[in-house]
């Protein structure tokens, strides 16, 4: 028997395993395969992609409100013809049935899966009796005939992997980007849909991307098998060896453990300690570039594989195969190369900000101690100028004096020179300081002073890093190489292009001042870094921007498909999307104009100096009793239950998942999720909860929180909470429309004590301390539905599209910030997105509106609103491919848009692509704006969506009852769980409400009164955390109020103080 190959191979151990068995899978050695890749498969784990809430959810028909009833059974009438073909009124009502769930979901199900509800509607409407309708005799080839038939009208074809390539095609790419199973899952479902393909069952589904989930991590497998040299396995082992002590190690421990910190702090000592590591993973990172690139790891699965190796024990990395676990330690030493840059990066930021922010303080502060001095000096040259006044006339008297001698007359000048010189050095003392305020030394002098302090600080970072500059930043990149080669040792032969023409003056002035030229060399570093001249290679934050971008070359190739994909396909033609916008803008000029000239907008109005002025009313508030008075008043209810009893409802709990796809083990208990949830989103924090806690395993507590608790887990479980209230009827008497949802996003400041680099400086906000912003997203029904952690230095505006984008669930059709969390570059994306942006203006007299060029000469005498510019069309459509290339990037989810906006920010001075968005953004804007002028009922459910996350945020300090003020951890991942657990603990606390009030109403048998509790809802907000007991419970029994210590007194005790 010949010898197949690897791939073959898998096909045959993977078909053996799914459809034959472990039994008949155990003969592994008539394939060929080796002992490796059958003990991986081998453990093939009977993982489940969706929990069995969401299984039975997928696999059952829809449940449909009577607005959907209506809308899916009110049939084409070529389904209604071809139902009249039928003979038996079963057959007639099950072919409509499922036409109608097909119409819905793209699904068929079992008629025996088939509502009673909806039995009943269709017999109603087609004049059937139900009772007559019987699901069990609708025959298997009766149905399976009848779904050909429905598939063949909606344009659909069956779901067959073997008929249609590119499903598995499909499946390929999704497994190889490494995203999570579910994710996966629910991307090919969207594919299926788009490509008229019927989706199957869950089951069907699962056992389809499970074995290309498999086959993928094979393939990795055997390429580590096949490339990975002997001496390259030999580094990888010494992983696994123990380091010997030194002075800045505590302990001798595993190289691999020490590979795992990454310092937040910017003291030098700490810094050194970083670069060593970083030296340490350049060798690393050096020796296994080669099988990096044959692997082709995306960011994803770089991401994944080294997180299972940082979140686990080195004996646990250790009992890997070794195949697999030399797998997991190359992406490790890829991830922590990449992520140990960005910190060096980060760390130079914040230092040298520092730094500058230090500088530029202490200037000012001289410059005011200055100026009592220079006062002085101004007055002394008052007197100057008087006495040079004096002394000529003095002078003129002496030589016209023809009674004096020329002796005498000399001796008199004499005597009136000696008495202005204190004038002529009052005089110098200003000119000099004048020109040092000119000329900027006197700052200079400072940065000079500080120049010791950030060597220590820079040097280490700039000698260990490798920059690639832009064509802009070459002068730059050479002095940093130059820093390099000498090791910091800089001659008088340096690099000065870079400098301006008076920091190269203050440098060179006499004797080469290379202390200042350091200082100048970082604080360009950092403006090069902040506008993205200077970029790293390898890089999660630091990358240049097209790297960000979908591919060119891909983008080129598949265009039309990525374009439809992205459902980009109506922005093609920019010509024609601006002919339209151009319309839109000019009709509502037009229109907001009018309504100002003929007095039906009231609430406009202009100063004396032709300023525009918008007042925007408060709504009436309606009369109603307290909504809090509904909730329970004779006990609180404890945190602990109320998740408990929410998760009954909901099962939200079932959503944690272990970080690692493949391992399906027993699950913890849910009280050990519960512990976690409010050890981490209260702020109790670990240890202290398993103090005050019973029946708590401490050892199954942090494994739990280890493996269960990461970012993108404790979304899907926020997700799954809010599904399950997106599912509730209460919740939408908040809605002003059953078709649109409002949401609104703002940040609140917390401050962070502990180093870390995701926390910045903010004096209006901490003063001499540093912060981060928690950005929170919230719809109209107080659904917390998107937060993330960011330092209170970044635009929030470059966020907003990302809690817009997390959009499984809550779907935004209107999203409101305030002013300063937009900008006319998110203006564009907003527009090109589909979500209807509506931020609340505050000042109009910093707003400018523009018109297109093509309506210059059209009459405006009338207008009271008028454009302050004009669009630039020929920059937009000189760039427009560009802008479906970001859009279609941050639409298809390859890239966040914090990620892009955040380095597009960088080149936003110099960036074409920028300054097109950002010329675009200008008419969305501009047509909002006007809206905004002419609409009070816009202007109120804006400010009225905006009140509800800022209510929102007194919610998140009463929640921590930990320390409400600050946030403890350091890192911005850490940070983020904690944020996470925290939004569970207030949608598990809303949840509870609306879950508590539907009783209630379900229960209120009196009409009048049953209306008086909707009102008092409608009224209210169910963001309500009164009746919620947030501090736990104390017990006053004799038994514990014993002394558990044994505190002695202090008579006995002996000791004087």
């Amino acid at each position: 028997m010949g010898v197949l190959s690897l791939t073959d191979r898998l096909k045959a151990i993977c078909h053996v395993f799914y459809n034959v068995g472990k039994d008949v899978f155990a003969r592994k050695f008539k394939t060929g395969v080796s002992d490796t890749l059958f003990v991986i498969l081998g453990h093939m784990p009977k993982m489940k992609i969706l929990n069995a809430v969401e299984q039975a959810e997928f696999d059952s028909p829809p449940e449909f409100d009577s607005t959907n009833r209506k809308k899916h059974f009110d049939f084409p009438m070529g389904i209604l013809q071809l139902a009249e073909q039928l003979r038996t009124s079963t057959n007639k009502t099950c072919f409509l049935i499922a036409s109608g769930y097909f119409s819905a979901t793209k699904k068929f199900y079992s008629p025996q899966q088939f509502r009673q509800v909806d039995i009943e509607y269709v017999c109603r409407k087609f004049g059937d009796g139900h009772q007559q309708v019987m699901s069990t005799q609708y025959a298997k080839q009766t149905l399976l005939r009848h779904e050909e038939m429905i598939l063949a009208f909606y344009g659909f074809r069956p779901f067959n992997p073997k008929n249609h390539p590119f499903i598995q095609h499909e499946i390929n790419i999704l497994v190889a980007l490494q995203l999570k199973p579910q994710m996966v899952f629910y991307r090919l479902v969207d594919i299926l849909i788009r490509e008229k393909v019927a989706v199957p069952t869950c089951h069907r589904l699962s056992n389809i991307i499970l074995r290309a989930l498999h086959l993928h991590k094979m393939r990795l497998i055997e390429k580590v098998e096949s490339h990975l040299s002997t001496e390259m396995r030999r580094l990888l082992d010494s992983l696994f060896e123990k380091t010997m002590k030194d002075s800045r190690r505590a302990s001798n421990r595993y190289r691999l453990t020490l590979l795992k910190k990454c310092s937040q702090s910017t003291r030098p000592s700490k810094i050194k300690e970083t670069v060593e590591d970083f030296e340490v993973l350049k060798t690393l990172h050096s020796s296994v570039l080669g099988i990096l690139e044959i692997l082709a790891l995306p960011p994803a699965a770089i991401y994944y594989y080294a997180n299972s190796v940082i979140r686990s024990d080195t004996f646990n990395t250790a009992r890997r195969t070794e195949e697999d676990r030399y797998l997991h330690l190359i992406a490790f030493i890829a991830h922590q190369y990449y992520r140990l840059q960005d910190t060096l990066v980060d760390t130079f930021l914040l230092a040298m900000q520092s730094a500058v922010n230090t500088a530029q303080r202490d200037h000012k502060e001289r410059c005011y101690e200055q100026r009592e001095l220079r006062n002085e000096s101004m007055k002394s040259v008052v007197c100057y100028v008087d006495a040079s006044v004096n002394f000529r006339t003095s002078v003129s008297h002496i030589t016209n004096d023809a009674s004096v001698n020329d002796t005498e007359k000399v001796l008199r000048i004499r005597d009136l020179l000696a008495k202005s010189s204190q004038q002529d050095e009052a005089a110098a003392s200003l000119r000099k300081d004048c020109e040092s305020g000119q000329s900027g030394s006197d700052y200079y002098t400072i940065l000079d002073d500080r120049s010791v302090k950030m060597q220590n600080r820079a040097t280490p970072i700039l000698k260990t890093l490798t920059f690639n500059a832009e064509s802009t930043g070459v002068s730059l990149e050479n002095a940093i190489n130059y820093l390099k080669e000498r090791d910091g040792a800089i001659g008088s032969n340096a690099p000065t292009d870079f400098l301006q023409s008076d920091e190269r003056d203050a440098v060179c002035n006499g004797k080469f001042n290379v202390s200042l030229y350091k200082a100048f060399l970082f604080v360009h570093v950092l403006g090069g870094i902040k506008s993205g001249t200077l970029n790293l290679e390898h890089s999660y934050k630091f990358r240049p921007l097209d790297t960000y971008l979908i591919p060119k070359n891909r983008w080129e190739l598949e265009k039309m498909a990525l374009l439809e994909r992205a459902d980009l396909s109506a922005f093609i033609d920019s010509k024609k999307v601006l002919d339209t916008l151009d319309e839109k803008l000019f009709e509502q000029y037009q229109k907001t104009n009018a309504d100002i000239q003929t007095g039906t907008n009231s609430f406009v109005s202009f100063t004396k100096q032709g300023s525009l002025r918008v007042d925007t009313p408060k709504l009436e508030e309606k009369e109603a009793n307290p909504l809090q008075e509904l909730f329970p008043k004779k006990q609180y209810v404890s945190l602990s239950e109320l998740l408990a009893t929410v998760d009954r409802h909901s099962a939200f709990l079932g959503e944690f998942h272990h970080y690692q796809h493949g391992r399906s083990r027993i699950k913890p208990t849910k009280k050990t999720f519960i512990a976690g949830i409010l050890a981490i989103g209260c702020d109790i924090g670990m240890g202290k909860i398993l103090k005050i806690s019973r029946e708590i395993n401490p050892s199954q507590l942090e494994n739990t929180v280890n493996w269960f608790f990461y970012p993108e887990g404790l979304c899907a479980v926020n997700d799954r909470l809010l599904q399950f209230m997106n599912g509730l009827e209460l919740p939408n008497l908040y809605r002003k429309s059953k078709n649109a949802l409002h949401t609104s996003s703002d940040g609140q400041k917390f401050e962070v004590r502990s180093e870390s680099l995701n926390a910045n400086y903010s004096f209006k906000y901490f003063g001499k301390g540093k912060g981060v912003s928690v950005y929170s997203f919230i719809d109209e029904r107080h659904l917390l539905f998107y937060s993330t952690v960011i330092s209170a230095a970044e635009r929030e505006s470059a966020y907003v599209i990302d809690g817009l984008m997390h959009n499984d669930v809550v779907q935004s059709n209107i999203h409101s910030t305030d002013t300063h969390g937009y900008s006319e570059a998110i203006f564009g994306a907003m527009h090109l997105l589909g979500f209807s942006y509506a931020p609340r203006i505050k000042n109009f007299k910093r707003q400018s509106l523009y018109l297109f060029k093509n309506r210059k000469d059209t009459d405006r005498s009338q207008w009271k609103v008028t454009p302050a510019g004009y669009i630039n069309s020929e920059l937009i459509e000189n760039n427009w491919d560009d802008i479906l290339r970001l859009i279609a990037t941050i639409k298809l989810k390859e890239t966040t848009a914090s990620d892009l906006f955040r380095r597009l920010n960088s080149y936003s001075k110099q960036h074409p692509l920028y300054a097109a968005l950002k010329a675009f953004g200008r008419i969305p804007k501009s047509i909002f704006l006007l809206r905004y002028i002419d609409d009070v009922e816009l202007r109120q459910i804006i400010e009225k969506q905006l009140n509800k996350i800022e209510s929102s945020h007194r919610f998140s300090r009463d929640i921590s009852i930990g320390n409400g003020r600050e946030i403890l951890q350091s890192e911005k991942q850490e940070q983020e769980i904690a944020e996470a657990c925290k939004r569970l603990i207030k949608n598990a606390i809303v949840c509870w409400n609306y879950l508590y009030l539907t009783q209630k109403i379900a229960e209120e048998k009196n009409l009048e009164a049953k209306k008086k509790v909707i009102q008092s809802i409608e009224a209210g907000s169910v963001v309500s955390w009164g009746h919620v007991n947030l501090l736990g419970e104390y017990d006053f029994s004799d038994e514990k109020l014993k002394d558990s210590i044994g505190i002695k007194s202090h008579k006995f005790l002996g000791i004087k103080v």
